[in-house]
């Protein structure tokens, strides 16, 4: 098994070199000798897919959560919350930042302007939850939140 693991290592080590040589020599068809001897490396990326967006999505929830929680303030939110900020979020050209901006204007920009206007307070519990294409927010009862 460990075999196994070595040996799909250097084949993706394998594309990688192939991968890079290629793009390497599309670059050196448009850019000067003088130029491309100033590269010491190249990097490169592969699209992001769903799986991906997904994680990204989960890290950023979770350093909202952990910003809102400084504040006394839990934020819960239903699984099919994810899925619809990542369905808004993703984007394979454009990489996360759709991503970052759909949570910034579904989640943080309402949940900003409902805290400033007093509907939620410190020690408050915000359950998002989906309905059709808009997400709502409401405050978690004591009761629910002790079960």
């Amino acid at each position: 098994e460990a075999l196994d693991d070595a040996e799909g290592e250097s084949d993706s080590g394998a594309v990688k070199a192939a991968i890079q040589a290629k793009v390497m020599s599309d670059v050196a068809m448009h850019f000067r000798p003088e130029f491309l001897n100033r590269i010491d490396e190249s990097v490169v990326f592969h699209a992001l897919g769903r799986g991906h967006v997904r994680e990204i999505a989960a890290l950023q929830l979770t350093a909202l959560e952990a910003r809102l929680a400084e504040r006394d303030v839990q934020l819960s939110l239903d699984a099919d919350v994810t899925d619809y900020l990542v369905g808004q979020g993703f984007d394979p050209v454009y990489g996360a930042r759709p991503l970052k901006r759909a949570i910034q204007r579904l989640i943080e920009n309402p949940l900003a302007e409902a805290l400033l206007g007093g509907e939620f307070t410190t020690g408050d519990r915000i359950v998002v939850s989906r309905s059709g294409e808009a997400l709502q927010f409401a405050k978690a009862s004591a009761v629910s939140a002790a079960a």
